[in-house]
C-alpha cells in the first residue's frame, strides 16, 4: 500500500513537472503546425484562438471549419498570457489571413494565478499587435457570459465580464478592428449564459455555438475585404 501511494505521489510530481515545463502546451499542435506550415494551406485561411470554448467549437460543429479555411487552436482552461507565449507558434507562423481571438474568462477565474482586467486586457493587445505586425488581420471577441464557475465557485465573474468587454471593445475601436459581441446575444437577465444555450453555464452546446457562428461569419467576412 505505501509503495503505491508513493508512485501516486511521484506520478503526481512528474506530472506536474512535465506541465511547468510547457506551461503554455506548446506540443499540443507542434506537429500539426509543422504540416501546415509546410502545405501553406492556411495562407488564406483563418485561425481561431482560445481557451475550451473555442476547442468545444471544433467538437461541436466541426463542418464549420472543415468547410471553410478554418483552423482551430483552442485550448481548454488557458489563460492570456499562455495564449500570448503560444501566439507564434500557433498563428503566426501559420501564415493566416486573419486571425480570430476569445480569451480571458479564464484569467477573470484565476487559472493560472491573479490577474487584473488590465492584465487581460494588455495581453490580448499584445497578441493583436503581433499579428498585425506580421500582416494578420485582427478580429476580437467578447467574452461569453457567465455568471458562475463551476470549478471555481463563489467568484461572480458576471460583472467582472461586462468590464473586460468594454475595455476590449475599446481597444478593437479604438484600433479599427471587428469585434464580436457574443456577449449581448448570449446573456440572460443576470449576465449569466441563457440555460437553453449551455449545460453547464459557461460552455456552450450546440444551439450556443449555433449562434454564434453567423456572428463570427459576419466579422470574418467584413475583415476579410479590409
Amino acid at each position: 500500500m505505501k509503495i503505491k501511494i508513493a508512485l501516486t505521489a511521484f506520478l503526481l510530481i512528474m506530472a506536474k513537472n512535465a506541465t511547468a515545463q510547457d506551461w503554455a502546451n506548446l506540443n499540443r499542435f507542434k506537429n500539426e503546425n509543422t504540416e501546415l506550415a509546410a502545405k501553406g494551406v492556411v495562407k488564406k485561411g483563418v485561425v481561431f484562438m482560445g481557451n475550451s470554448i473555442t476547442e468545444g467549437w471544433l467538437k461541436a460543429d466541426p463542418d464549420f471549419f472543415r468547410s471553410n479555411a478554418y483552423v482551430n487552436r483552442g485550448i481548454g482552461g488557458q489563460t492570456t498570457p499562455q495564449m500570448l507565449l503560444r501566439f507564434r507558434a500557433d498563428v503566426i507562423n501559420l501564415k493566416p489571413t486573419a486571425v480570430v481571438i476569445l480569451a480571458g474568462t479564464n484569467d477573470i477565474a484565476g487559472n493560472t494565478g491573479p490577474s487584473t482586467l488590465e492584465m487581460i486586457t494588455d495581453n490580448i493587445a499584445s497578441m493583436a499587435e503581433l499579428a498585425q505586425a506580421n500582416g494578420i488581420k485582427v478580429i476580437l471577441c467578447a467574452v461569453l457570459p457567465a455568471f458562475n464557475y463551476p470549478w471555481k465557485p463563489g467568484l461572480e465573474p458576471a460583472q467582472k465580464i461586462v468590464s473586460l468587454n468594454e475595455m476590449i471593445k475599446s481597444y478593437a475601436k479604438q484600433h479599427r478592428l471587428q469585434y464580436i459581441d457574443y456577449h449581448s446575444a448570449m446573456k440572460d437577465e443576470r449576465n449569466g449564459l441563457k440555460k437553453e444555450l449551455s449545460e453547464d453555464g459557461v460552455h456552450p452546446n450546440k444551439t450556443g455555438y449555433g449562434i454564434m457562428k453567423p456572428l463570427a461569419e459576419k466579422a470574418i467576412a467584413a475583415t476579410l475585404k479590409q
